[in-house]
């Protein structure tokens, strides 16, 4: 199969194929009469099992070494375990941190509502965000 017609049989774009082939987590063929790249059923099954991975959270680099254990015939079950567990961790982390901004984002939404437009001045670009009360915490300091 050609670039195309991989991204069609698995409903991705052909730049999705071509970025995993060009950082050579695919390895196809190359035909010799035209310099194609042709992809087999191999490659194929190897871009779903990187396309379930990345849908799971797991980084490039993740999946790098997971591949590479794979294809030393080692057992890549418990790095994936391990990853996948410090990845939800980052995750929880993230997740926190948008829920606080979505409460600043809120208190200033409601904080302006009453607020007059007004034209910058050379103290002042946006009163707006300049007025806004929120204390800083540490982690923004």
């Amino acid at each position: 199969m050609l670039v195309n017609e991989v991204a069609k049989t698995l409903n991705i774009g052909p730049e999705t194929v071509r970025f995993y082939t060009r950082i050579k987590l695919l390895q196809p063929q190359k035909n010799r009469f035209n310099g194609y790249r042709e992809y087999d059923n191999k490659d194929i099954h190897r871009l779903k099992f990187i396309l379930a991975a990345r849908q799971l959270g797991f980084s490039v680099d993740d999946i790098q070494q997971i591949l590479a254990d794979a294809d030393k015939k080692r057992s890549p079950c418990p790095g994936v375990r391990r990853l996948l567990a410090k990845r939800l961790q980052e995750t929880e982390l993230r997740f926190r941190e948008m829920q606080q901004l979505r409460k600043k984002m809120k208190k200033a939404l409601a904080q302006w509502k009453q607020m007059p437009d007004m034209e910058p001045t050379g103290q002042m670009i946006c009163h707006l965000i300049e007025e806004f009360t929120v204390p800083f915490t540490t982690e923004e300091k």
